[in-house]
C-alpha cells in the first residue's frame, strides 16, 4: 500500500531521517544509531519514507543504503507553490477589499 507523502512528513523521526539523507546516503544500522529507538522502529519509518517515494535504496555489497528522493520533493515543492500563490492571490483581493471599505467610511 503506498503511503501518504503528508503523514510520511508529519512524524519529526521521518523528517530527522530525510534531513540526514540530504547529507549522504546511510543504511538502516547507521541512522539507527542517529536516534534513541530500535533497529526495527527506524525501519518501520524507512519503509513508509520509502512506500511514498522520498528515499530510494541502492544495494552495495551486503548493505543497502538509502538517499533521499529530491525529485518527489520537487512534486510536493511546486504543489505547495501553487497552493501559496493561490493564497497570495485571495490576500491580496481580501486587501483591495479592505482598502476599498477604509477608503468608503473614510468619505
Amino acid at each position: 500500500m503506498k503511503q501518504d507523502i503528508f503523514q510520511a512528513i508529519a512524524d519529526p523521526t521521518r523528517r530527522a531521517i530525510l534531513t540526514l539523507l540530504t547529507i549522504q546516503a546511510l543504511t538502516p544500522n547507521v541512522m539507527a544509531e542517529k536516534f534513541d529507538m530500535s533497529r526495527q522502529a527506524v525501519s518501520k519509518h524507512i519503509k513508509v519514507l520509502h512506500e511514498c517515494e522520498l528515499i530510494k535504496p541502492e544495494q552495495s555489497g551486503r548493505e543497502i543504503y538509502y538517499h533521499f528522493n529530491a525529485k518527489k520533493m520537487q512534486e510536493f515543492d511546486h504543489w505547495l507553490a501553487k497552493l501559496k500563490q493561490n493564497w497570495e492571490t485571495q490576500f491580496n483581493q481580501l486587501d483591495e477589499i479592505l482598502a476599498t471599505i477604509k477608503e468608503q467610511k473614510n468619505e
